[in-house]
Order: structure tokens, then C-alpha cells, then sequence
């Protein structure tokens, strides 16, 4: 490329925006203030399930849709008047890298919960989806946008059935997003429906450039804050915040260890937690007490939170789930 069409380019480009930084810069933050209750509660000063369920569960849903929104916008401010590839391929292959090491850590310190498809899986794999419908007409965009829309409604206050299936179940398809009971992950952030906040960032965006809003909005100044600041450095971040928060929490149980919890307690919260996720709450709520009274009178709660019993394989756990599944529909 010639030196006045490098000049011609730069000039295109949109500028960048501080605003959009700051808001990355805070979402960072609560992102950390929602680990840190997820690593209060691993270490045993929350009950178990709490960092899953109530208002908890909306902030941690709220942050992630804000984190997919502006990986949508700042991929196509990036992608703006034309696609950098080596910048492309060089940002990617960070984030694909950071996604493999924490499955791999994860599957070695946390086997029954590993991170099979978290949030930094879901953005690689949305990077390359979304590259591709930059080069597309801004139409088949909206469309797309609108149909993730449509079936996030129909799969939260419609017929969820209607878009799950088993056959979705295992890890390899799971990351889909239309199993019906995924194996669980400590971070599970499946296409679907987490494409949805990633695609209508990307029409806000395609949008936008072609108002010049970018502009408007780069002569707001919000780029020395603080905020702004950690939010040029997200990658960096998330891959450092969670060992430092951990590595806290371990150091608050030496000084003040947690308290005992209570096993039923314990089991309902998880239970409930686990369970919510695809049915709805007065279900959940008979089908936990059901197997916590049948777990009990058989003695085997205690040996099931010790992992002495192989759940998938155990064939009395599976006939007091079968019938309690029974009992509460």
C-alpha cells in the first residue's frame, strides 16, 4: 500500500473512543466483584449456590451481556474502512490461546467443573463469526440479530423445549447452546444465547458508522479516566484478576477459616441452582427436597459430596432421581 493510500486509510478509520473504553473498564470491575462472591463462596464463607442464583445470577448475566455487546462494536470500529488482517489474526490468536489455558488449568484443578466453553471461548469463536458478517450486507445482519432475539424470547418465556434437545448434551455439541442439560462448567457461556448481545452490538456498530457517531462520541474525553485505562488492557486482566482474587480468599480462610456448613443446606443450594437453569423453581424445589429425603435415608448424601459415589453410574442415585422426577411433575 502506497503512503498516501496508508495516509487515506488512517483517516478513515474511526477514532478511538474513550466511552467505549470506560465502559469495558467498569464492566472489568464487576466482573472481579462477582468473582470475588464466586471464590467467597468456593471457600465456604457463602452458602453454596449463592453466587448462582437471586440477584447474583442477573449481575453476572448483565456483565456478560455488556462484555459481548462491545466485543461486537469494537470489532467492527476496528474493522473500519477495511479488515487489518494481521491485527485480526494476532488479536484472536490471544484470545484462543487465554481460552486454551483456562481449560487446561481448569481441567486440572477443577476436573467435575472444568471450563470447557467460557466467555473467552465464546468471543473467539464469535470473532470469526462476526468477521464474516461484516464483509455481508448490513441487512442479513439485522435479520440475523433479530432471530437471536426472537428465540432468546421464545427459550426464556416461550417453549424452551422447543429449541433444546439431549442430543446437545455433551461437551463437543454443548457449546452450541441447545442442550438441554449440559454438563456442568464453573463458566459457560454457550453461543446461544450469548450470540445475542455479540450480533446487536455488531448492528449497533455497522449502524453507527454510517452516522458518524464514533466521531461524536471520540470528542466526549472519558479516555484518561482510570476506567478507560484498564479497559485497553481487558485480555491482561481477566487472565490475571482471578488467581490474585483466589489467592485473597485462600489467604482469608488461613486467618479466619469459614464455618462448617450444614450438608443438606449445602445440597439443596446446589441442587436448586443446578436445577433452575433449564426447569422452573417450584419443580426444582420439589424434586431437591425429594432426593435430599431419599439421599438421607439411605445414608448417601454425605458419601455423594464426598465424590465416593460416581453419580452418572451409581444405580441407586439414578432410580431416587427417576422417581423424584416422577413425583414432581
Amino acid at each position: 500500500m502506497t503512503m498516501p493510500a496508508l495516509q487515506a486509510d488512517a483517516a478513515a478509520r474511526p477514532p478511538r473512543i474513550g466511552l467505549l473504553d470506560t465502559a469495558r473498564g467498569i464492566a472489568l470491575i464487576a466482573m472481579a466483584s462477582y468473582h470475588f462472591t464466586w471464590d467467597m463462596e468456593f471457600m465456604g464463607y457463602l452458602a453454596p449456590g449463592t453466587a448462582e442464583t437471586g440477584w447474583l445470577k442477573i449481575y453476572a448475566r448483565a456483565i456478560a451481556t455488556t462484555f459481548l455487546f462491545i466485543v461486537g462494536v469494537s470489532l467492527v470500529l476496528s474493522s473500519t474502512p477495511a479488515i487489518r488482517w494481521p491485527s485480526f489474526w494476532k488479536r484472536f490468536g490471544m484470545i484462543a490461546a487465554a481460552a486454551a489455558a483456562i481449560s487446561i488449568a481448569t481441567r486440572i484443578a477443577m476436573p467435575d467443573g472444568w471450563i470447557y466453553f467460557g466467555i473467552l471461548h465464546c468471543i473467539a469463536v464469535l470473532t470469526l463469526i462476526g468477521i464474516v458478517f461484516i464483509r455481508l450486507p448490513l441487512a442479513v445482519t439485522l435479520i440475523v440479530t433479530l432471530a437471536l432475539l426472537t428465540a432468546w424470547i421464545i427459550d426464556n418465556f416461550g417453549t424452551p423445549d422447543l429449541l433444546r434437545s439431549s442430543f446437545f448434551d455433551p461437551r463437543y455439541l454443548a457449546w452450541i447452546g441447545l442442550a438441554a442439560m449440559p454438563e456442568r462448567s464453573n463458566d459457560y457461556v454457550p453461543l446461544f444465547p450469548w450470540a445475542t448481545p455479540f450480533f446487536a452490538g455488531l448492528s449497533f456498530a455497522l449502524i453507527a458508522i454510517r452516522t458518524r457517531l464514533p466521531h461524536r462520541l471520540a470528542t466526549l474525553g472519558t479516555g484518561s479516566w482510570w476506567p478507560a485505562r484498564l479497559g485497553r488492557h481487558s485480555l491482561a486482566f481477566y487472565l490475571i484478576h482471578q488467581p490474585v482474587l483466589i489467592a485473597i480468599a485462600y489467604g482469608i480462610s488461613l486467618l479466619v477459616p469459614p464455618p462448617m456448613p450444614d450438608p443438606a443446606e449445602t445440597y439443596l443450594r446446589q441442587c436448586n441452582s443446578t436445577c433452575v437453569m433449564q426447569q422452573g423453581e417450584a419443580l426444582c424445589h420439589s424434586f431437591c427436597q425429594c432426593t435430599l429425603g431419599k439421599l438421607q435415608a439411605q445414608s448417601l448424601l454425605i458419601p455423594l459430596q464426598a465424590n465416593v459415589i460416581n453419580v452418572q453410574k451409581d444405580e441407586r442415585v439414578q432410580t431416587l432421581v427417576t422417581e423424584c422426577s416422577a413425583e414432581a411433575e
